[in-house]
């Protein structure tokens, strides 16, 4: 059985589970992506404190960081394929084709560095999420090429990017989040 289609561990919590502020966060949330619910924010929001501070942090590279917003989906994207998380993948389409990531380019991340139709710039981030998702770290070539497109601050935030969406992966499927949209 699929993380996707086995029983959810935590349900999705509602009012009480979530408390009233969380609650209202979710439901606004929801309506951002245009679905009845927003299961992980439904999942998140049961451990209250923990949520409020996630939520600051995960916008904030979501939304406001250095990287420029395809790039931040790029890695986002390739980091959903490596760890198979359909719902991190759900999200991320969306999100990746109104930024600009085309489902072919979006094929193209998902089959790797490699893969025609990428840019060399593209070709560097999928290298170097690769390198930092499976052995947490990076070669000096990747390291090279990839200092070559960002400043200090782009790759203390490239890096920590990939693992918070490594952590949130791993969070999301050994939680059986529900998917929020039936495809």
């Amino acid at each position: 059985m699929s993380a996707d289609t086995a029983p959810a561990r935590i349900p999705p919590g509602g009012f009480r589970e979530l408390g009233p502020l969380n609650w209202a966060i979710a439901k606004i949330g929801a309506r951002g992506i245009r679905a009845p619910k927003f299961h992980l924010f439904n999942v998140l929001g049961q451990h209250r404190l923990l949520f409020l501070a996630w939520l600051p942090f995960s916008g904030y590279l979501l939304y406001a960081g250095k990287l420029d917003r395809k790039d931040a989906e790029l890695v986002i994207l390739r980091v959903g394929h490596l760890r198979n998380c359909e719902y991190e993948l759900q999200q991320h389409r969306r999100l990746a084709r109104s930024r600009g990531l085309k489902a072919d380019v979006q094929a193209a991340i998902f089959e790797g560095p490699d893969a025609d139709g990428l840019t060399p710039h593209q070709r560097v981030l999928i290298a170097a999420t690769d390198e930092f998702v499976v052995t947490r770290s990076m070669s000096p070539e990747t390291w090279s090429a990839l200092s070559k497109i960002y400043d200090r601050a782009q790759i203390i935030e490239f890096c920590t990017l990939a693992g918070q969406y490594d952590a949130l992966a791993a969070t999301m499927e050994t939680l059986r989040i529900p998917l929020d949209f039936p495809d």
